[in-house]
């Protein structure tokens, strides 16, 4: 069939199979072209399959010639419908690790559940022993809670009063206002139970309680802060709090690993077109204008520049460069000065008029599709593909 992308909002209700497969090739070049790392062997990756979680594990793998267990939750194609493009991505991770002579074997389902604990638990014990490495890198706003059934529903709002400011439409261009009412009633507490810590300290404490953890074994999930303009609804708001829970687990799974020497880390990363970020209401005006001064500035990264600057330079580099509460920060050129001092210039500024030349919304829009398959330089899109890819070792 031909596949065309089809948009609702921020969302992308169609996939390439070839865009996907020739976007992880065009990471896994990227990782060679950096040389070798010597990091973790044995690499479990929560939330696998897209944006900094797919980045880690074709680090892990063509990095560090890892061995992989990748865990998501991703559609695939029946017969005239594509995909997820997480599965589309992990069906060609795959392809090509097995190529490279790497174990890598996934598994498709809901990594909330206790039952996709256990089958994890249950893969470890048969093909790797022990891992050395967990990612946690789950992003969803839904969370099942494996105890109790209760479903919780994640929200972005702001805390205390109403949010107004400027947001894109990164399709048309038109900058517009808006105001976003503050939290009520169990917004917080619903947020932080999806986005917080307490799914990565069940999954450590599975893992652990099987002894499936190697001595000295890390894990890491990742964050994000962000700038002035976007905290009141971001940092500030319910996400904020959720990631303020996030950040304290990792002092508490740090405090049950002491036994085999141990670390749990949060990792600060870059904002980044994501499914997730184009929801977010100022954000991708807020990239779109980052975008453009970090590349006037030659500093720009994507997903897998940024997680392979965090294995080589961080992780595994010997200098984990920790902030005043504990945090990797690889969001450090975004954060620098002289970036947010421009884009605070460029935000005053900003107008639908201007913004194609104050800002990379062409840039924005890009990732975005990219991150479906979709404009990605060197594939025919006029050419006809089989929708119908399987992960061949889907569990």
């Amino acid at each position: 069939m031909i596949i065309e992308p089809r948009t609702r909002g921020f969302i992308c209700l169609t996939s390439h199979p070839t865009g996907c497969e020739q976007n992880v090739i065009n990471q896994i070049e990227y990782v060679k072209s950096k040389g070798k790392i010597e990091g973790a062997k044995k690499v479990l990756v929560l939330g696998a399959s897209t944006g900094f979680g797919l980045a880690s594990r074709i680090t892990s793998a063509f990095g560090s010639d890892a061995a992989t267990i990748g865990v998501f939750f991703d559609k695939p194609a029946t017969e005239g419908r594509p995909g997820s493009p997480g599965y589309y991505n992990t069906a060609a991770f795959e392809k090509h690790a097995h190529k490279a002579g790497l174990y890598a074997k996934s598994i498709n389902g809901d990594a909330f559940s206790n039952e996709i604990k256990e089958q994890v638990v249950n893969l470890i014990k048969e093909d790797l022993g022990q891992v050395d490495l967990v990612i946690y890198s789950l992003a969803s706003p839904v969370r099942k809670h494996p105890n109790t059934g209760k479903r919780f529903k994640s929200v972005l709002k702001p805390i205390g009063e109403v949010f107004t400011n400027k947001t894109v439409d990164f399709h048309t261009g038109n900058v517009s206002e808006i105001s976003i009412n503050p939290a009520e009633g169990d917004d917080i507490a619903n947020t932080v139970t999806v986005m917080g810590g307490e799914d990565w300290k069940m999954w450590m404490d599975a893992l652990q309680a099987e002894n499936l953890l190697s001595e000295g074994a890390t894990t890491v999930a990742y964050s994000y802060i962000g700038p002035e303009v976007t905290k009141p609804v971001y940092r500030n708001g319910t996400i904020g709090a959720a990631k303020d829970d996030l950040e304290k687990t990792a002092f508490e799974i740090t405090d049950d690993l002491k036994s085999i020497n141990g670390n749990a880390y949060v990792s600060v990363n870059k904002a980044l077109v994501t499914q997730a970020s184009s929801a977010i209401p100022v954000i991708p005006l807020y990239i779109s204008l980052l975008f453009k001064v970090m590349k006037e500035k030659g500093i720009h990264e994507g997903c897998i520049e940024q997680i392979e600057r965090l294995y080589s330079e961080r992780l595994f580099g010997g200098d984990l460069a920790l902030d005043d509460k504990g945090r990797i920060r690889i969001d450090d050129w975004e954060m620098r000065e002289d970036v947010q001092a421009e884009i605070a210039e460029l935000w005053k500024k900003a107008t639908t008029e201007n913004l194609s030349e104050l800002g990379d919304l062409e840039g924005y829009s890009n990732e975005f599709f990219n991150l479906f398959g979709f404009k990605v330089a060197g594939v025919d899109y006029d050419a006809d593909v089989n929708e119908m890819v399987s992960i061949p070792s889907e569990q």
